[in-house]
């Protein structure tokens, strides 16, 4: 897909990209959890800090309350849905629809995209070659056929992934819909930071923000009210998670002239906290390629080159931060526990940064002391549920037996079923 023609990354062009896809897909609840948010609005226990640079100093305390943007209950289950939208709505625009027909489309995911392409291309009538990493999981390659996409299997590194696209798009002569580095992608990503700040004003204030409720604040491109000091129903922060950075991009280009601070999260295991390593270069510098297992299977990939220039605009985004594996398995064993909803790892990372990130923790609880707040709203978007029962048990291990049968003993000492109502 080429950029000309594509609309600039702006505030302004997220909105004009919700207008063409909102017909087709859903608006997506912002759910809170009274729960979750006290466990983020409380110091961590001091061991947590041991062999860090606050080791020995007392945790910080920043009073957070937490909105969640479910993409995990978006169609396939996704955030992707709505760049992958976006981008063949401008693509059949610019080339027919019977262009596009005849030649169809190609794109290289592990899962998430993959569903996106397929099923917007099956809404078009439009053939769809979907080349998806042997590693992926099971649910994502019957999902992406499902929808009816020819699925081609290649290596797992984005460099393994491309060779194979570029092989497609020689012998179908398909229209390329990458997963992330293009603009169009980038706005339709955003849609979902825009309808975050919506839901969240009408949550906090009671108004109607997307039919422009009185009393709302109104950012345009133009505007230059700075970071920080958020009127109340604003957002102090976003999250999104980062992977080719199409969702955190888009979130950022969107509250970009918002007092909104926007953060990007990503896991560290193998080197897959690539968007953090080439912000802490001098000058920052894009890393090319990235080579994970990570269980944040999502988030296994570089940046790309477009949302990189956002990205690495001080501007846009406060700062990215990188989480362990554990963090992430502890975050998605609260969202599982205590808020009931299915998420996969990668819709984690964000959560797992506002729980376990001293750095970040302290920085928040010093820019709210700063502005005199009592606490901060804080928009997470978990960017998908697309795993299976299968893969959530394997992660934390063990049948479920143990928990049944511990302290089911009887009178008599013998460890027996109880047969009474749960």
């Amino acid at each position: 897909m080429t950029t000309t023609n594509s609309l600039p990354l702006t505030r302004a062009s997220v909105a004009e990209a919700y207008k063409i896809i909102k017909p087709s897909i859903h608006r997506t609840p912002v759910l809170t959890n009274k729960s979750i948010s006290e466990i983020a609005s409380a110091p961590q226990d001091p061991s947590a800090l041991e062999g860090t640079p606050w080791e020995g100093q007392t945790p910080a305390q920043p009073k957070l309350n937490l909105f969640f943007k479910c993409e995990n209950l978006q169609k396939i289950g996704a955030f992707k849905i709505r760049g992958a939208t976006h981008a063949l709505s401008r693509l059949i625009s610019r080339e027919t629809h019977s262009t596009v027909r005849t030649r169809g489309v190609t794109t290289h995911s592990s899962g998430n995209h993959a569903q996106a392409l397929a099923l917007a291309a099956r809404e078009a009538n439009v053939p769809a070659y979907i080349v998806m990493p042997r590693i992926s999981t099971p649910t994502k390659i019957a999902g992406t056929r499902g929808y009816g996409a020819e699925v081609i299997f290649s290596g797992s590194t984005s460099v393994e992934r491309e060779a194979v696209v570029r092989g497609v798009i020689r012998e179908k002569g398909a229209f390329l819909v990458p997963p992330y580095d293009h603009p169009d992608i980038v706005l339709g990503q955003g849609t979902a930071g825009k309808e975050l700040e919506e839901q969240v004003w009408d949550m906090v204030m009671g108004g109607d923000r997307e039919g422009g409720s009185v009393g709302a604040p109104v950012y345009s491109d133009e505007s230059s009210a700075g970071k920080g000091n958020a009127s109340r129903g604003v957002l102090d922060a976003a999250f999104a998670p980062l992977g080719g950075g199409g969702l955190l991009s888009g979130t950022a280009t969107y509250f970009g002239p918002t007092p909104t601070w926007v953060f990007g999260a990503e896991p560290e295991f193998e080197g897959a906290d690539d968007g953090r390593r080439g912000l802490a270069m001098e000058p920052p510098t894009r890393v090319e390629s990235v080579k994970s297992l990570t269980i944040a299977d999502g988030l296994r990939t570089p940046v790309g080159e477009i949302p990189w220039g956002v990205i690495s605009d001080k501007g846009k985004v406060e700062g990215v931060y990188a989480v362990s594996e554990e963090g992430i398995k502890r975050a998605m064993r609260l969202v599982l526990e205590r808020m009931k909803v299915v998420v996969e790892p990668s819709a984690c990372v964000g959560l797992a940064v506002v729980l376990f990130d001293e750095e970040w923790r302290r920085w928040a609880e010093e820019k709210q002391k700063a502005e005199g707040k009592e606490d901060w709203n804080v928009g997470i978007v978990f960017s998908g549920g697309n795993t299976s029962v299968e893969a959530i048990a394997g992660l934390f291990g063990g049948s479920g037996r143990e928990e049944r049968q511990e302290g089911k003993v009887g009178s008599d000492g013998k460890r027996v079923a109880e047969n009474v109502a749960g």
